[in-house]
């Protein structure tokens, strides 16, 4: 980005944000409910399409870490190996109050693994399940789902109306918000992300984008609880973009159509909303009218994501729940399901139960 390129003045953001759920209109508010008073209580396994080759100069590790941030088992790994931070691949980026499992990969050329690695990653709570050669880095986001198994407690647990609830849910989908995770604790993110594009984004202030990312999720949670108040995000508006379950393939729908609305009630596809950035929408008719709502309410931090040079793209509006599973325990509910990568649990538990994080 040019040094030359104007100073915006900030936009007014009110946090936190009052996104509307889904499921208040027909069950009101859910009861309060806790859902990660342990580790243990959140448990997340990566889901890849593939396997390590089993030859190569990359060490790929499936480990499983408690009470650790991905970033941190990156940098013990890193550091127990001799190498840089940034010879360590990961696909996702996993939360730390919980037990997660997901791949790793060291670039250890002509070499073997360190003696006595694995036992001092489980020293520091990592622990390896399986390891192999793979000629290159694990990549991000090449993972294709997330598993999650989640331990609901309190009074929404006891409530009768969690299981109607949780069955919307899994016949209607779940709207597809970015979760309180990409905003940082108290939404810290989203200030500076508002004050770094109005002055002008640089990369040494920014490097791994995630003030970028908080940007564009705003923006796109704001379109989305649009559609959540009207009504329409489970359904094809005209000129919508819909985005078929489980891929990434996208079409434009003209206009109305039963055959298409019979396949989005099966949810076999999804309307999309817009991630802010340079090029145009291929949206048309009404689906454009509401993006175009939000250069009208947040002129600054669209135009700053575009003079940061961040590319548009699409997100499903809509979520299915893969393989759901609700059973109950000792004054628990246990809840398994899997999500697309770069879906957010905290979306579907936002729904069920009222926490001061959600």
């Amino acid at each position: 980005m040019s040094e030359a390129a104007p100073r915006l003045e900030p936009d007014a953001i009110a946090w936190p944000p009052t996104w509307p759920r889904v499921l208040d209109a027909e069950f009101g508010p859910p009861s309060a409910g806790e859902y990660r008073a342990t580790p243990e209580d959140f448990q997340v396994a990566e889901v890849l399409d593939f396997v390590p080759e089993g030859e190569g100069e990359h060490l790929w590790l499936n480990i499983e870490k408690r009470d650790l941030t991905t970033a941190m088992a990156v940098r013990e790994l890193a550091r127990l190996c001799e190498v840089s931070p940034r010879d360590v691949g990961y696909s996702g980026m996993k939360d730390r109050v919980a037990v997660t499992r997901q791949w790793l990969s060291v670039q250890l050329p002509g070499r073997g693994a360190p003696a006595g690695l694995n036992e001092a990653l489980a020293e520091r709570g990592i622990r390896v399940l399986a390891e192999a050669r793979h000629p290159r880095k694990l990549k991000r986001g090449v993972h294709r789902a997330n598993r999650f198994r989640l331990r609901i407690t309190g009074a929404a647990a006891q409530d009768p109306a969690f299981e109607a609830r949780w069955a919307q849910l899994v016949e209607r989908g779940v709207a597809n918000y970015f979760g309180p995770q990409r905003f940082g604790p108290d939404g810290r993110n989203l200030p500076r992300a508002r004050s770094l594009l109005a002055r002008g984004w640089r990369k040494r202030d920014d490097r791994d984008g995630m003030l970028l990312s908080a940007a564009r999720s705003f923006l796109f949670n704001e379109l989305l609880a649009g559609r959540v108040h009207d009504g329409s995000w489970n359904r094809l508006l005209a000129g919508e973009v819909a985005i078929l379950d489980g891929t990434a393939s996208q079409f434009r729908a003209e206009a109305p159509d039963a055959e298409l609305d019979a396949r989005a009630a099966r949810l076999d596809l999804h309307p999309s909303g817009i991630l802010w950035g340079i090029g145009d929408s291929v949206a048309d008719k009404e689906a454009l009218v509401r993006e175009a709502r939000l250069p009208e309410r947040y002129p600054a931090l669209c135009a700053g994501l575009e003079q940061a040079g961040v590319r548009l793209a699409r997100r499903s509006l809509r979520l299915r729940l893969g393989e759901p599973c609700l059973t109950r325990g000792e004054n628990a509910l246990w809840l398994a399901f899997s999500l697309p990568r770069g879906a957010f649990a905290t979306a579907v538990l936002r729904e069920l139960i009222a926490h001061p994080t959600l």
